[in-house]
């Protein structure tokens, strides 16, 4: 019982008590909101890399549509179902079922 009312008096422990708890669960930058800030830093991480990704691979199709006309063509045609004037075009839709 001593020991405890000395743990209670002793005002270093008590100020010290307070502010851990006070940080860890009232303040803006409580443990809850870093938890959600490193979630969202770790989701933004991944978007990133997966948009990096998407763009060297869109230089890369950009590069081969640029050297090869025939390419820049057939990816016209199919892409903005762009025609000749003399063409008639015709566009096919497959419809998926269940």
């Amino acid at each position: 019982m001593e020991s405890l009312k000395k743990v209670i008096k002793n005002y270093y422990l008590m100020i010290g008590a307070f502010f851990l708890i006070w940080l860890t669960f009232f303040d803006s930058n409580d443990l809850y909101s870093q938890i959600k800030l490193a979630r969202k830093l770790n989701n933004l991480n991944a978007d990133k890399t997966y948009y990096l990704e998407k763009i060297e691979e869109v230089k890369g199709d950009r590069e081969e549509l640029l050297s090869n006309p025939d390419l820049l063509e057939k990816f016209a045609r199919e892409k903005y179902l762009m025609k000749k004037p003399t063409e008639d075009l015709y566009v096919v839709v497959e419809i998926e079922e269940d």
